[in-house]
């Protein structure tokens, strides 16, 4: 009984963890927003719809797409790494909306991501990276959730220092699919990516110009070492 209760704590202490890092990411998507996110959304949605995206996804792997996209963002934000990892993130999401399910109540409801137009953005999920690890699922969908993780966890790593990011998105990874349920389960590979994530971000303070891939190819040196 004493550990049920211990342990209903735990994870009610952990959602609202949880709810914390979705309120502090959406605060700062409304901010840049205000400047010139949706933009750099749209635009980003057309190029990856484009002829251009079409014929470099003929000759280069999912990893070197990736950096395309990364490179691309960050052109067209000056090369504001912050600003760039955020907006890679939105770009990068297979989806427009998270359904939000609030801890201790049974409330449900939709929060609207910053994605651009709808009909754009169908096209656009089609053609986003997928094959981004050794072991990605061969299947239409692969690893596109992945990415945008990936680059969630390193605006994170990047933009906040005062306290240690990577146990505290161990906790958010752990939770987003029970709080949202969007893929129904969470698995290692989810937390390895958090963590290659978390290693890009702090990898920029130190070299601005480091790309996603060299963090992303380290996942079967993590993979292996990961518990």
């Amino acid at each position: 009984m004493v550990l049920k209760i211990i342990l209903d704590i735990l994870k009610s202490t952990m959602k609202i963890l949880h709810l914390f890092f979705l309120l502090n990411i959406t605060i700062n998507a409304q901010i840049f927003v205000e400047n010139n996110l949706e933009d750099v959304i749209d635009s980003m949605n057309n190029f990856i719809n484009s002829e251009k995206f079409k014929e470099l996804k003929k000759n280069n792997s999912d990893l070197a797409l990736v950096d395309t996209i990364y490179l691309r963002v960050k052109m067209l934000q000056k090369n504001d790494i912050a600003e760039t990892l955020l907006a890679s993130t939105f770009i990068t999401l297979p989806f427009r909306k998270m359904p939000l399910h609030i801890p201790f109540t049974k409330m449900t409801f939709d929060i609207k991501l910053p994605s651009g137009n709808p009909v754009i953005l169908k096209k656009k999920i089609a053609n986003l990276p997928k094959n981004i690890f050794p072991d990605s699922p061969k299947s239409k969908f692969g690893d596109k959730d992945k990415v945008a993780h990936f680059f969630g966890n390193a605006y994170f790593s990047y933009s906040v220092t005062f306290f240690n990011l990577s146990k505290f998105l161990s906790i958010f990874v752990e939770l987003f699919e029970d709080t949202f349920e969007i893929q129904g389960s969470i698995d290692r590979r989810d937390l390895i990516t958090n963590h290659l994530g978390f290693l890009f971000g702090k990898t920029l303070r130190k070299n601005p110009d480091a790309l996603p891939s060299d963090a992303l190819k380290k996942y079967g040196l993590i993979k292996n070492n990961f518990k």
